[in-house]
């Protein structure tokens, strides 16, 4: 048995088997600690005799065993009241009694031992959700698998969807038109349940009189003063240009269309395709579908081709577009729609063939996003099984021969940029020009350090880190004469990889600002804390604080009123200065840009497959990057880009980021590839452009099989099945899936949309502590960064109900978001729908009465955050300085810090010893984000699989071995068998859901659950101050 904490390196429960045999210590003397302990003699002393390393050994076996006494002198008591006890008892014998099957009686198990071994005590108490299940069940699952699969996919074909019908059918003609008829009726269905596939089930036939009408209209487009206006741009517009477009998509299956930024790919490609076929008067079989990687580059390209087309995004007009939670559908037949690329992903569950799409545009391919990814191997299939449908991949122009040859060498054009020239500058130009020289002259060259600084970085980068050491004293060389001796030696002192050196951003700004023409600066920064102190050292500055300059920060953080300001042009005579993340390169045009500073740093989120944790990082920009950036410079008039690396690191840098489905966890991806039918996670995946390792899918599958979203043959689950239909990580869908049996759904959906999306909170510069203390005030004392958002949250809909004043100073007044709220409302009532359509409650509306009889159960919503959290457990001690807050340990990582913007951050007294968390990321240190405390009855009913049995003199019980507390054995066994009865109610919902009946008092189910909430509403009993 594991002392309950994680860390300090004993991840393997090693500590303590070490101290059970009474230390393990090298040296003869390994039993004097012992003898010391029978004795008189002081315990907090070594023997005199010991000399040396031996005294050493002795403190650290003395400070193990004091953890140890401490550890087990503060665990929990998990104790109920005699009539409770009562209760339990009878209600246990009488589901029991009632079930069939052969039962243990409930006499024998309170009378059995409690000294059992874990292995012994864990056989018989088999989570649904956690863990390893018995033999006998897992034989019955393997068995059941394929009838599962049947039962939870009604309203879906088998995997013989696949195929072209003519390819798979071996039964009686006469059955094909009932089959045929069924298929409709199931389609029908699936479209009246969801309005994100509207647009998909079409029927799409030929129809000439339609065909004559579109025709028609494109003529009368052409007297139109508006369509002759925006007509005259495109006309301008380098794709505009390419006639041998059309010709090229017409005569191949596949074409890769690469162009610059500016090219007008984005928006004239899809026209070109629909204006050819209204002109050859087969309009009425075009459907064209443009995926986009972002949502707010869906609306806005929509809307920006409708435009050109004198119309109205929508309303049945010749363009649309789709995201989650929005559309504006054109019409069905000779129409274009935008949508973003999990839209595609969804009708694929649903038409695996998207058999009424002709045309599938594929945009900004080249970022490599995990969605996009993943939808090239399925169009790939999809292309052996269609002759008709057409593929067209537009992407930047790095990497364009890739894609051509991944669809077999596929045709290629290339539209060059619309983009006035652009004076780049590199590290030593800028030294030279600036004459800067750091203001600490005792900074060593970080070529000494190492170029990647070598913290849990991948061969790849090693080995351009021995590749830059080696060249540094070449390159060093071919830079005298050409620059003075003090640019060199600053060059080397500004070598450092870990930090971008704000001053000389400060000083480069001064010298645009003295020296070059007008028009605004872009500055690119990897993160929140770099914007914040360039906008801190700018206002400094009496130059910077006048009306002459208009300072932007662009941040998600930041409150969207300010990022609207970015848009617009400043009077004439003042000077915009934007200090922005890589937003700014592709997902925003910011017109009157002049001067680009391109820090050379970008954040990227990497995973770590052997920690399981994920790791954020400032790593150097790709060239494709650094070329996105240049081009922001030239939009309107020649322009100049200012690189922070010098010309060894550019030469160095890799051609683009690394794919995303290198380096993020891989859970919801696979639950998608099972939902979506594609067959074995490891060989679908072999098949895309660049494959995650072979460990990582391992261990995205055994993660999935550990929360049984998957079974041990890879088949989805009943579970799994229904958090793959949700457009969620799994974690969160089955936090949601709690929320609705447990009754408190309005709460758990507000904090499943935040999880999924982000918090509401934003930081204004300068009002960060202020911020803070808002964010500690929300919290109520809950600790808990999950119920300060259902708090936030409350609050908003309080004060929006007031009135629109009342809104906006709420949100002024807490540092909240109006968009954001806005946002996590709207997808609330997205999974609501969801959870209505598939049976787990009654009503679409988040906040219906019968969903929310245990909304305002604070403790019973903390248990709902383990059933979805868990594993994610951190145990907690207190700090020697008061004012530091706790120390956290996790199992896996040992010491953690809670994240300083958590309310639990500074927080020093807590009821219990553990908490949950949502994500654990690695920067400087291994930090808590999102964390809720949390009591051992939430831990024992929706943790892991329980395990009873005797320490010492202590009886407890124990969630997966490692979180111990005390516990009589007969209320352990009591709990033990409880939580059997909810995991097996729990399946039971699962596998036919149905919402749970409140009313009726007498039912198992609500007998059940409602025992359950007892124990966690009273029985718990605050042990923060049994705190060693």
């Amino acid at each position: 048995m594991s002392s309950g904490y994680g860390g300090r390196g004993y991840r393997d429960g090693s500590r303590e088997r070490s101290d059970r045999r009474g230390g393990g210590g090298s040296s003869g003397h390994g039993n004097d600690f012992d003898k010391d302990q029978g004795g008189g003699e002081r315990l907090d002393r070594p023997p005199p005799h010991l000399k040396g390393r031996e005294i050493g050994l002795w403190y650290a076996k003395f400070g193990a065993v004091r953890r140890k006494q401490g550890d087990r002198r503060s665990r929990a008591v998990v104790q109920m009241d005699e009539a409770r006890e009562q209760h339990i008892t009878k209600l246990l014998s009488s589901v029991q009694s009632d079930r069939p099957g052969p039962w243990r009686d409930y006499n024998d198990i309170r009378a059995s031992t409690s000294n059992s071994r874990p292995t012994a005590a864990r056989s018989s108490g088999h989570c649904y959700f956690d863990g390893e299940m018995s033999e006998e069940d897992k034989q019955k699952i393997e068995l059941k698998s394929e009838e599962e699969e049947e039962d939870v996919t009604a309203g879906q074909k088998t995997s013989q969807r696949h195929f072209p019908r003519a390819a798979v059918k071996d039964e009686a003609p006469d059955a094909w038109d009932e089959e045929e008829q069924q298929e409709k009726e199931e389609k029908e269905m699936l479209r009246r349940k969801d309005k994100d596939l509207d647009f998909l089930f079409q029927e799409v036939a030929r129809d000439n009189s339609l065909d004559e009408r579109l025709e028609r209209d494109l003529q009368s487009k052409k007297s139109d003063t508006k369509y002759k206006e925006m007509l005259k741009f495109r006309e301008k517009l380098p794709s505009y240009g390419k006639k041998e477009l059309v010709e090229l998509i017409n005569s191949n299956r596949v074409l890769v269309v690469s162009g610059e930024t500016g090219c007008g790919k984005t928006t004239q490609v899809t026209q070109f395709i629909l204006d050819d076929y209204i002109n050859r008067g087969v309009g009425s079989v075009c459907r064209v579908v443009c995926t986009q990687p972002r949502r707010i580059s869906a609306i806005s390209v929509a809307e920006r081709v409708a435009a050109e087309r004198a119309e109205s995004v929508g309303n049945g007009n010749s363009c649309g577009y789709q995201i989650r939670l929005q559309s504006r559908l054109p019409r069905k037949q000779g129409s274009i729609l935008y949508c973003t690329t999990g839209i595609i992903l969804q009708w694929l569950r649903s038409d695996p063939l998207l058999s009424t799409i002709s045309h599938l545009v594929l945009d900004e391919i080249h970022e490599r996003n995990l969605q996009s990814d993943v939808l090239l191997v399925i169009v790939k299939n999809i292309l052996t099984l269609r002759d008709d449908l057409k593929i067209i991949l537009m992407s930047a122009t790095l990497n364009a021969e890739k894609f051509s040859k991944y669809f077999n060498n596929c045709a290629m054009i290339h539209i060059p940029g619309l983009t006035f020239p652009v004076e780049e500058f590199l590290l030593e130009d800028i030294v030279e020009m600036t004459r800067y020289s750091p203001q600490n002259q005792d900074r060593r060259p970080s070529r000494k350090r190492g170029f990647w600084q070598g913290r849990n970085s991948r061969p790849e980068k090693e080995e351009k880190e021995a590749e830059y050491k080696e060249s540094w004293p070449t390159y060093a060389r071919t830079l005298q004469g050409r620059y003075s001796d003090n640019t060199i030696e600053t060059l080397e002192m500004l070598d450092d990889d870990d930090k971008i050196d704000l001053e000389l951003i400060l000083a480069l700004i001064r010298h645009i600002v003295l020296k070059e023409e007008d028009g605004a600066i872009l500055v690119f920064l990897p993160g929140w804390d770099n914007i914040s102190g360039l906008n801190d050292l700018l206002v400094a500055q009496e130059m910077f604080r006048s009306d002459r300059f208009v300072i932007i920060p662009l941040h998600s953080l930041m409150p969207t009123v300010n990022q609207t300001q970015v848009f617009k042009r400043p009077p004439p005579g003042v000077r915009k200065i934007v200090i922005a993340t890589n937003i700014a390169e592709t997902s925003i045009t910011i017109d009157d840009v002049v001067y680009v500073i391109d820090g050379g740093k970008i954040k990227e989120t990497n995973f770590d497959t052997n920690n399981n944790i994920s790791t954020m990082t400032a790593e150097w920009v790709s060239l494709a990057n650094a070329k996105q950036r240049k081009g922001r410079a030239g939009r309107v008039c020649p322009g100049k880009c200012y690189h922070l690396y010098n010309g060894l690191r550019a030469s160095l840098l890799d051609a683009y980021q690394l794919p995303e489905i290198m380096r993020t966890p891989l859970e919801e991806l696979c639950l998608q590839i099972k939902i979506l039918k594609l067959g074995s996670i490891a060989q679908f995946l072999e098949k895309s452009l660049d494959p995650p390792t072979t460990k990582a899918i391992n261990l995205a599958i055994k993660n999935l099989t550990g929360l049984n979203a998957l079974d041990r043959s890879e088949n989805l689950t009943a579970l799994g099945f229904h958090l793959a239909r949700l457009p969620v990580e799994p974690h969160i869908g089955k936090l949601i899936l709690f929320g609705a049996l447990l009754g408190c759904l309005d709460p758990v959906l507000t904090i499943a949309a935040s999880l999924s999306f982000k918090d509401p909170f934003f930081i204004p510069l300068g009002k960060e502590k202020m911020a803070d203390m808002r964010r500690r005030t929300l919290s109520r004392n809950s600790k808990s960064d999950h119920l300060t958002i259902v708090n936030a949250f409350q609050g908003w809909e309080e004060a929006k109900h007031s009135g629109a004043r009342y809104e906006r100073e709420y949100c002024w007044d807490n540092f909240l978001s109006a968009n954001t709220l806005q946002m996590l409302h709207n997808m609330k009532g997205q999974f609501a729908e969801h959870l209505m359509h598939t049976g787990f409650i009654s009503s679409r509306d988040p906040k219906d009465p019968k969903s929310n009889v245990n909304s305002d159960n604070e403790k019973l919503i903390k248990a709902v955050i383990v059933a979805g959290l868990y594993p994610k457990v951190a145990t907690i001690r207190p700090s020697r300085c008061k004012k530091a807050g706790v120390k956290a340990y996790t199992q896996a990582d040992g010491k953690v810090v809670i994240h300083p913007k958590s309310v639990n951050a500074e927080e020093t007294e807590f009821n219990y010893t553990w908490l949950v968390y949502h994500l654990k990321m690695r920067t400087s240190s291994i930090f808590l984000y999102d964390c809720t405390e949390v009591s051992p009855f939430s831990l024992l009913f929706f943790g892991g699989d329980i395990t009873i049995q005797k320490d010492e003199d202590q009886e407890t019980i124990a969630v997966d071995q490692w979180i111990v507390f005390r516990s009589p054995a007969r209320i352990a066994h009591l709990v033990k068998s409880l939580k059997k009865e909810l995991d097996s109610l729990l399946e039971e919902k699962i596998r036919n859901p149905a919402p749970v009946d409140w009313q009726d008092r007498q039912s198992k189910d609500c007998a059940v659950i409602t025992a359950i909430i007892d124990l966690i509403t009273t029985q718990e009993k605050p042990t923060g101050a049994n705190f060693p």
